[in-house]
């Protein structure tokens, strides 16, 4: 059952087109869900902390969301979004705002409260000290976030591909594993990997860019 790797590689070859055309599908979906999760995210975060009851009375429910699994989730999102791409950007959206919110809330409460009474002492505004203190302080646990998420991105596509779709590499998954080519499978478990990882520097790099201190 377990193909040699030099099989592995054959199959990398011979079904690289098609692998890049399923590829685009499914990064596709996980950059869109990526992007809406992260504005989700970043809103959430930046209203919880600033309204205190609503942090009371949505954080638990946002950690709900987090114990249901994801394969429980996504037959439920093709019933009632159909085969599009909408039922697989909303779950890739589910998997993705939890990092990022949890993240930026607890860089936003970590701020140094001298700090923040100094400003507010100088007469500065909310929006002040979000934007001078919280938001540069928040940088480093947003972007540790931003690195499960992306890897999220890619696994959420294609766990809800595997449910019903008409393209990306879940739904390749789907077709080779009935075929029982295991080999074309391993390929395909490769190519994930190497998508998330290809995210992750490219975050590692944005970090670098809007952090320039840490590097």
């Amino acid at each position: 059952l377990l193909p040699s790797p030099a099989k592995v590689i054959q199959a990398l070859i011979l079904d690289f087109p098609l692998l890049m055309e399923h590829s685009k599908i499914t990064l596709i979906e996980g950059l869109l869900g990526l992007f809406i999760g992260i504005a989700i995210g970043f809103c959430t975060a930046v209203f919880m902390d600033h309204f205190h009851k609503l942090y009371q009375a949505f954080y638990p429910i946002i950690i709900i969301t987090q114990t249901i699994p994801t394969i429980a989730i996504a037959p439920l999102l093709v019933l009632w979004l159909g085969y599009g791409i909408a039922p697989k950007i909303t779950l890739i959206v589910i998997v993705t705002f939890f990092p990022i919110a949890v993240g930026l809330l607890e860089g936003f409460q970590s701020a140094d409260g001298d700090t923040l009474n100094l400003l507010r002492s100088m007469g500065a505004n909310h929006v002040q000290i979000f934007w001078h203190v919280k938001f540069p302080g928040a940088l480093g646990r947003f972007f540790a976030g931003l690195k499960i998420s992306v890897s999220y991105s890619i696994v959420g596509a294609v766990i809800s591909e595997w449910l019903g779709g008409y393209g990306g590499l879940g739904v390749y998954m789907t077709r080779v594993r009935k075929s029982y080519a295991f080999d074309k499978m391993f390929a395909v478990i490769f190519l994930i990997s190497a998508l998330s990882l290809l995210l992750m520097y490219g975050v590692k790099k944005l970090e670098k860019i809007c952090m320039p201190w840490n590097a």
